[in-house]
């Protein structure tokens, strides 16, 4: 079960290494077969995609049934709950609305001079959204890396998706595909789909970018693709870490601990609290609470291996803890949690006061749920409309602008033996009739 540590323990220092440490990427023996089939699908496109939709998800693709139809969307539309669709539509809503807002125009500034500087901010032409298939739906994880790219302005959305057994597509990923302005879908998934998105066969042209959480073999490919055209992230495991008072509700905190313990045995659930009270009754939640959850045995591993409640001596320490380990998800459950913002530094999502559950983050709040991972949040940011968006500089200089700064290009270039650097400005100046 999870372990109880003193921030004065050695071990407090050692579970943070762990922590940052951690990653789902450290598989050498697939790399080579995931470099296999990238190599192969960037040679033999769609004869190589259908083989190996074959060989991993037993279903026979063509070029006839690869990509998913307007009567397929229809069906998924007649087979899903109608609540859950305008859930999914509210949801929508809210994710557009809050993306909108980080729009940024392009910019042009004239100068006395004559000179002209600018930037121009244009959308990717193309982007594709991977999302995981088989026996887990994910309709948020369409919206949430479908939506930045629509409001980007991004003309052309390609999803893609394992087929069940059946060879369809479940209803709840189509409906979202819809709402959301996917533009195409094929049915196909694994390290196959991240190399038809990146290298284009027949059938499926290639994009600028590719987005969108997957199993390891999707996540090597995309490691492996990128270059070819960007990509989001390389994701590790999910994680929470709550900050905690004596102000906090014991059974509030467990469940939130548990909604990330339960995504897999790598998750990560840490409680930082400056209440030793507080600290056992969320470890008998956790311990009850954990009995009444379909994934027990997933959660009751990732708690032993990667879970744990910090107990330290106060409210800066706690956030000292906090910055180091930079998490994922972060809830403040204090009694004057906004207070505390500024100190934070370091986290993906910031959840503020007791009744704000990282659940509300992923699914309908509005910010973006695709998050920076393993202490990345030092350094990246959630997924947003800029990840889908391209500048370039805009310059202009008339001949007597130019000749103001000849001289101090010239010293640069000279100094750093760029000999043609240098002759390109002189040559504009010397008398070459």
């Amino acid at each position: 079960m999870i372990r109880i540590i003193d921030n004065q323990d050695y071990k407090a220092k050692e579970l943070i290494n762990e922590l940052l440490n951690r990653s789902q990427l450290d598989f050498k023996d697939v790399q080579s077969a995931v470099e296999d089939i990238v190599k192969d699908v960037k040679e033999r496109k769609d004869e190589a995609l259908f083989e190996y939709t074959k060989k991993f998800d037993n279903v026979l693709l063509t070029s006839k049934n690869l990509k998913v139809t307007e009567e397929e969307i229809n069906l998924a539309y007649k087979k899903l709950d109608s609540d859950l669709i305008e859930s999914m539509q509210k949801a929508e809503e809210r994710i557009r609305l809050f993306h909108e807002k980080q729009k940024r125009n392009s910019w042009i500034s004239p100068n006395e001079d004559g000179t002209i500087l600018g930037q121009m901010t244009r959308a990717m032409e193309s982007a594709g959204v991977y999302v995981p298939g088989g026996k887990a739906a994910y309709p948020s994880s369409v919206l949430m890396n479908v939506i930045p790219a629509k409001v980007a302005g991004v003309k052309r959305i390609v999803m893609v998706t394992p087929p069940q057994k059946d060879g369809s597509i479940n209803p709840g990923v189509l409906v979202a595909a819809k709402i959301a302005g996917v533009t195409e879908i094929y049915k196909v998934g694994g390290a196959q789909a991240i190399a038809a998105l990146a290298f284009g066969t027949e059938s499926i042209p290639k994009v600028d970018k590719i987005v969108g959480p997957g199993n390891i073999y999707v996540t090597l490919a995309k490691r492996i693709v990128f270059g070819y055209v960007s990509i989001d992230s390389i994701a590790g495991p999910s994680e929470i870490l709550v900050l905690a008072d004596e102000t906090a509700n014991p059974v509030f905190v467990a469940a939130d601990l548990l909604s990330q313990a339960e995504h897999d045995e790598l998750a990560s659930s840490i409680l930082v609290t400056v209440s030793r009270d507080l600290a056992y009754k969320v470890k008998d939640e956790l311990a009850r609470q954990t009995e009444l959850l379909s994934r027990k045995a997933i959660i009751e591993k990732s708690l032993e291996n990667y879970g744990a409640i910090v107990i330290v001596n106060n409210m800066e320490e706690a956030i000292e803890i906090t910055n180091q380990i930079a998490p994922e998800h972060l809830e403040v459950c204090t009694k004057e949690a906004l207070s505390l913002l500024p100190k934070i530094k370091n986290a993906g999502a910031i959840f503020l006061g007791h009744y704000s559950p990282e659940p509300l983050g992923d699914y309908m709040a509005g910010p973006n749920h695709v998050l920076p991972t393993s202490g990345t949040a030092k350094f990246f940011s959630p997924l947003n409309i800029e990840d889908f968006t391209k500048k370039s500089s805009v310059i202009y200089f008339p001949e007597d602008a130019l000749k103001e700064l000849a001289d101090d290009i010239i010293r640069f270039a000279e100094a750093e033996e760029f000999t043609g650097h240098a002759n390109s400005v002189r040559v504009r100046f010397q008398d070459n009739k």
